[in-house]
């Protein structure tokens, strides 16, 4: 028999669930089995399921015929489990390294049949908090019952801390019931029953906060719904006991019903949890818990603020209990004044001008037939966004496009299109004003999202490169260290446009907001995948390349790592090496001012529109830009230097191993480049797999859908 049995309920964790699935199975131990029960997920979980099931045995996928809730998922999960021992993970957590060994050796060790594990919380800025429970597990005897050693009842009331023994479960017949809360009257009655209980002090599990998507996070009256399982879990407590009364009474009665008042208590304290209208509703509720499940020897109540919480719901007086809250955080906010220097408590000083003068358009109108667009933090007309804008003047020309352009850019700004020079009255104006705001990069911190506005981030390339609150794992390379920063922008989207269903995982965990995603393909692609031979002709001779030249289009990524202007390429070099019938033009990434050109080798780097130079490129050479996922739409040969991949890859932090499925054929030292251009090596296998996972999308329609959902609200 398997030793042990994870059970995995997965519904809208496509952004953490191959982390988690990769925790269990790179762990040492092998002795067990994933039982995952997909539970109707709408996003791309089922299919990343399928992935791993396919390639790894241990991996195995239950559909649940319809969405069941996740304590019914669970309950799917164990009916087709085959270990000695289940335990009911959460798939957006992830296991410690060597947490399955130690696991199994505490289990053989003891012979427990619940053994609890220590976790620590991971919140989503960053932030690792130690759970309390490794300490609290640490003094526990090595085998106890809960009437031994009731202290575990304080102890995070969760299935995913708990490893349980099966033949307890199927002689208690305990499941998990439905509803929200449903770890409450599955977690405690198990503490009660359960004979032989053992603690692991050691962290075990990772405990992500989320930012978003978690019911924790999510007001609405079902939070009343901890009421009825806590009744349940009171009941079976009590049914449980009827051949042990010692289980259920005394010290681990008192215990238990403290153990409710402080998770009632918390709830009713969350901010995202109980609506403000219903808080009263629910603080009488806890009252009646109060007093019909008061143990008749009392409890033992704690001091201070949490006691005097305790007191007021006895007494059902809540107008008392609001003073009191008021009055603490008032206490608490304080000392934390009075711990701070001075300087600190200094706010920003006078608002500069033109911010006054946008909060004070915050108070007209908004223009609803007014659209402004931005693109690369407002270096011209440019990428999506452009895209967007030419069809939409077809599309919906009752709506007035308007770009920003930093005053060094003004200049360069196509005749006849309408702009605004950020840093004036006019660009204030327009921000504070306009129904849509489309950019592909976010608008400055002090934008206000005003009601009725529209914001939508096209973001400007498909992601290799770990990104948002993925470089958290990657520290070394971070520009922007802000993360609560960058997810208060985020906040801002109500649409995030994505090119494929790689980019809608990896956004999805990268930017954990409330958007809605649009996976239509990127806009700014539209134009490689209609364009003619002809375009591309006329590009070269406006380039000046003559005709029957072989044109190598060179565009390496930005490094944080190293000085503006380098490179990892001598261009020169590779210019005299493929000889006078090739041209090399070379473009360099934005943010690597200063690379300037010379002799055999062609500088583009400032050529207003990218797709013009993959239009008049035969071959793409890169190393990890995201420019590989747009060119692939072409067809066209695409050739990857990757000199610096293991430095890059753990340095910057990547999303897939690009050496494993590349777009083509891959050189990492100098000689091996030069072998693939005079071979002409193009791999066109691995081009055309490449462009079925990640360009599936790009048929020429892109912008016209993105304009029918956000213009005028057609869904697909």
């Amino acid at each position: 028999m398997t030793l042990l049995s994870i059970v995995l309920p997965v519904y809208r964790v496509q952004g953490y669930l191959r982390q988690c699935l990769d925790s269990v199975l790179e762990q040492s131990f092998g002795d067990f089995e994933i039982v995952a029960v997909n539970d109707c997920s709408p996003d791309y979980s089922g299919e990343i399921l399928a992935e791993y099931a396919a390639r790894d045995a241990r991996v195995r996928v239950i559909t649940s015929a319809a969405n069941v809730g996740l304590g019914r998922a669970r309950n799917l999960g164990l009916e087709h489990a085959r270990g000695e021992y289940v335990w009911f993970l959460d798939s957006d957590d992830w296991l410690a390294t060597g947490a399955l060994a130690a696991v199994g050796d505490r289990l053989r060790a003891t012979g427990a049949d619940v053994l609890v594990v220590g976790w620590d919380r991971v919140h989503w800025d960053g932030r690792v908090q130690t759970g309390s429970a490794r300490t609290l597990l640490g003094d526990a005897p090595q085998v106890f019952s809960v009437q031994q050693w009731p202290q575990v009842l304080d102890v995070l009331h969760v299935a995913w801390n708990r490893v349980i023994r099966r033949e307890l479960l199927d002689r208690l017949g305990l499941a998990f019931e439905a509803g929200w809360y449903e770890d409450v009257s599955f977690t405690f009655p198990l503490m009660v029953a359960a004979p032989r209980i053992s603690g692991l002090p050691r962290t075990c599990v990772h405990y992500r906060q989320r930012r978003t998507g978690a019911i924790t996070r999510t007001v609405g009256d079902r939070h009343f719904e901890v009421f009825e399982h806590w009744e349940q879990a009171l009941a079976l407590c009590a049914e449980y006991a009827r051949t042990r009364p010692e289980a259920f009474g005394g010290q681990v009665r008192g215990l238990l019903f403290r153990r409710m008042l402080w998770h009632l208590m918390r709830v009713l304290r969350h901010d995202t949890r109980v609506p403000p209208t219903s808080r009263a509703r629910f603080f009488a509720a806890m009252t009646e818990m109060y007093q019909r499940h008061l143990p008749p020897g009392g409890f033992p109540s704690p001091g201070g603020g949490e006691g005097l919480r305790y007191r007021f719901v006895a007494r059902g007086a809540y107008r008392s209990y609001q003073l009191a809250e008021v009055m603490m955080r008032a206490t608490r906010g304080a000392q934390r004044l009075a711990g701070r220097p001075y300087g600190k408590l200094r706010r920003r000083g006078r608002q500069a001008f033109g911010r006054l003068y946008y909060r004070s358009q915050l108070l007209f109108p908004v223009d609803r037939s007014l659209a402004l667009y931005a693109a690369y933090w407002y270096r011209g007309v440019a990428c999506n966004p452009a895209a967007i804008a030419a069809k939409a003047a077809d599309l919906v020309p009752e709506v007035r496009a308007v770009w920003v352009v930093g005053p060094e850019r003004a200049a360069a700004v196509p005749p006849g299109v309408d702009y605004v020079v950020a840093g004036t009255r006019a660009y204030y104006r327009a921000l504070a004003r306009a129904r849509y705001l489309i950019n592909n990069v976010n608008w400055p911190n002090m934008m206000v999202k005003r009601r009725g506005t529209t914001h939508v981030m096209t973001h400007h390339g498909t992601p290799l490169k770990t990104m948002g609150m993925d470089q958290l794992d990657h520290p070394g390379a971070v520009r922007d260290a802000d993360f609560a920063g960058q997810m208060r922008r985020a906040d801002r989207w109500d649409f995030s446009v994505t090119a494929n269903a790689h980019t809608t995982v990896a956004w999805d965990r990268a930017y954990p907001c409330g958007y809605e995603t649009l996976e239509v393909g990127y806009p700014r692609n539209d134009r490689l995948a209609t364009a003619t031979g002809a375009e591309g002709a006329a590009i070269r001779e406006r380039l000046g390349i003559a005709p029957g030249r072989r044109v190598v289009l060179y565009l390496p990524t930005y490094r944080e790592w190293l000085p503006k202007g380098a490179h990892v390429l001598d261009v020169e070099r590779l210019a005299a090496a493929l000889g006078p019938e090739t041209v090399l033009l070379v473009r360099s990434h934005y943010l690597s001012a200063g690379a300037l050109l010379a002799g055999r080798v062609v500088d583009v780097s400032g050529h207003p529109a990218v797709e013009d130079l993959y239009l008049a490129a035969d071959v793409l050479l890169t190393d990890y830009s995201s420019a590989m996922f747009d060119f692939a739409v072409l067809d066209r040969p695409l050739v990857i230097y990757a000199p610096d991949w293991p430095v890059y890859r753990d340095l910057r932090g990547v999303y897939f191993d690009l050496l494993a499925g590349p777009p083509g054929p891959v050189a990492t030292e100098f000689g091996e480049l030069l072998e693939i251009f005079e071979d002409g090596r193009w791999d066109d296998a691995a081009r055309q797999a490449f462009r079925e996972r990640f360009c599936y999308l790009d048929d020429g329609n892109a912008a016209e859908r993105v304009i029918r959902r956000v213009f005028r609200d057609q869904r697909q």
